[in-house]
């Protein structure tokens, strides 16, 4: 078992693999970078929501 396990750390790296960990590793950092713009502009809605929800609440009209 230790010459299977020596032997399958010992070889180089399998270009095609290396290829899909790049491409994989890319699409992580697309999707990271979604995940975070997602965010701020959830964020950015839920303002604008509870803006909107304080300016209904009012009892009279702001311009008379």
């Amino acid at each position: 078992m230790a010459k299977a396990l020596f032997g399958h750390v010992g070889q180089a790296p399998d270009r095609r693999m290396l290829d899909e960990v790049t491409k994989l590793r890319a699409k992580v950092r697309s999707l990271e970078f979604e995940v975070t713009r997602l965010r701020a502009d959830n964020d950015r809605l839920i303002t604008e929501v509870a803006s909107t929800e304080e300016i209904n609440r009012l009892s009279e009209p702001v311009l008379t």
